[in-house]
């Protein structure tokens, strides 16, 4: 009997290769989404937040777009353990694959649900990253979005948490700096939480501006001004804490006036963007008031700095956004400006 997961997985398959199916659509298009299935078979309990709905909400928008000739899908490679440990620590993956194999439902080291699958999940959403890093790295495209979860900006190197399991966009900078030799990558993060993950993966790295806006206080309870980082990453970790209820004023405000001249001092030759919509107005697990125009300007300023210093270069990887109708509102505003 076809279970719902087996019919998710071979739905989501039928999309990619509809999507990806016309040449001449894919040829009038210089923006390329990323997105393996089996992303769904990642399970929280039905009343998590944290759904394979929110990754449908994102796929209807992509469909729109692909079938105006804007975008096309690509089937990205799983994440190998090699490309794993670029970020996390051995005892840390073992300590994964055991807790999922012992049929855990949350993960010993922090608020995350898993199910039987997360860990097929979890490396098919570091692999999408992986592998739009390579399409970007070697001009297939020059701007990248990707289709993941569970999301990954809270997860530290031994650490899963926030519903984060591996820190998708942490492994995708990583394997960009020892795959193609980049020696400068910006990381702006806009979700409504902080990426206390990312943050202490680059802590002292040198290699990665980490730049935050998010919610204070609230959950992870980390980002305030004074953390910097430390060694060849200080002053490099640039966080912007801003009360519940901000938007517009307050955010687009540090990244024009913030994050543009750090920017410019950094030279970043590689952006990544880890995109949280959960900063939008209406979303259940924030408090931040942000519209679908904003996140549309605030796009405007990244592609800004990647066509300044990285030759247009951007990679954009999905992180929160609860509230299933505004995600699909809000991505199509985010891919309405990277496929323009």
């Amino acid at each position: 009997m076809l279970t719902r997961r087996d019919f998710l997985s071979q739905t989501a398959g039928s999309f990619v290769a509809m999507a990806g199916s016309s040449t001449a659509q894919a040829q009038k298009s210089a923006m390329q989404v990323f997105y393996d299935p089996s992303i769904l078979l990642h399970r929280p309990p039905a009343d998590h937040p944290e759904s394979p709905q929110r990754i449908t909400a994102v796929l209807n928008t992509v469909r729109q777009l692909g079938q105006q000739g804007r975008l096309s899908v690509n089937a990205p490679h799983p994440a190998t353990e090699d490309d794993v440990r670029l970020v996390h620590s051995p005892d840390y993956i073992k300590k994964v694959r055991a807790e999922i194999a012992a049929g855990r439902q949350t993960l010993s080291t922090g608020d995350t649900e898993i199910s039987r699958d997360s860990m097929t999940a979890a490396l098919a959403a570091a692999g999408t990253v992986v592998s739009a890093v390579d399409a970007v790295m070697t001009a297939r495209t020059p701007t990248a979005f990707c289709a993941v979860r569970p999301p990954g900006h809270h997860a530290s190197a031994n650490r899963g948490m926030g519903f984060c399991i591996f820190n998708n966009i942490a492994i995708g900078a990583r394997h960009a700096a020892k795959r193609h030799h980049v020696e400068r990558i910006l990381i702006a993060d806009w979700d409504v939480h902080h990426g206390n993950g990312t943050q202490e993966v680059f802590w002292s790295d040198g290699s990665v501006l980490f730049f935050d806006v998010h919610q204070h206080p609230w959950y992870p309870g980390t980002g305030s001004p004074d953390e910097q980082g430390e060694g060849k990453g200080r002053g490099l970790i640039v966080n912007n804490p801003f009360p519940a209820g901000s938007g517009r004023t307050d955010i687009l405000k540090v990244f024009r006036e913030r994050l543009v001249p750090a920017a410019a001092r950094f030279k970043p030759e590689l952006v990544m963007i880890s995109a949280g919509f959960d900063s939008r107005a209406g979303d259940p697990l924030g408090q931040f008031t942000l519209t679908d125009q904003d996140f549309s300007e605030l796009t405007d300023v990244l592609l800004a700095i990647a066509h300044e210093h990285a030759g247009g270069r951007l990679v954009s990887v999905l992180e929160g956004g609860y509230a299933i109708d505004g995600l699909g509102k809000a991505v199509a505003a985010h891919l309405a400006r990277l496929t323009a």
